[in-house]
C-alpha cells in the first residue's frame, strides 16, 4: 500500500492510496485504521486513557476510485482540502 497524498482534520481524514489488485478496499481501510489507532494509542498516553474501551475511528468510510481524473488531481484536492470552519486548537505537529 503506498500512501500518495493526505490531509488531516478534525473530523475526517482524506488519502491518496494505492493498494495491490489482490487486497481488498476494505482489508486496507481495515489495516490502515488499525495501524493508526494502535500508533497514535502508543505514542499518546492521553488518548489511551480518553478511548479506553471504544474505538478510536468511526467505523464508516467512503471511497472513490480515480477514474477519468488524474492522480494530480486528487493529490491537488486533497492538499487544497480545507476545514468548512477553522479548527481550534487542532494541528498535524508533525509528519513521517
Amino acid at each position: 500500500m503506498i500512501v500518495h497524498a493526505g490531509s488531516i482534520n478534525r473530523h475526517h481524514v482524506h488519502m491518496l492510496v494505492a493498494i495491490r489488485p489482490d487486497l481488498s478496499v476494505s482489508r486496507a481501510v481495515k489495516h490502515l485504521k488499525g495501524r493508526s489507532s494502535h500508533k497514535l494509542l502508543d505514542e499518546f498516553g492521553i488518548m489511551r486513557k480518553r478511548y479506553w474501551g471504544q474505538h478510536l475511528w468511526a467505523r464508516g468510510y467512503c471511497v472513490n476510485s480515480r477514474g477519468n481524473v488524474t492522480d494530480e488531481v486528487w493529490i491537488d484536492y486533497i492538499k487544497n482540502k480545507t476545514p468548512p470552519e477553522p479548527d481550534d486548537n487542532f494541528e498535524v505537529t508533525s509528519v513521517r
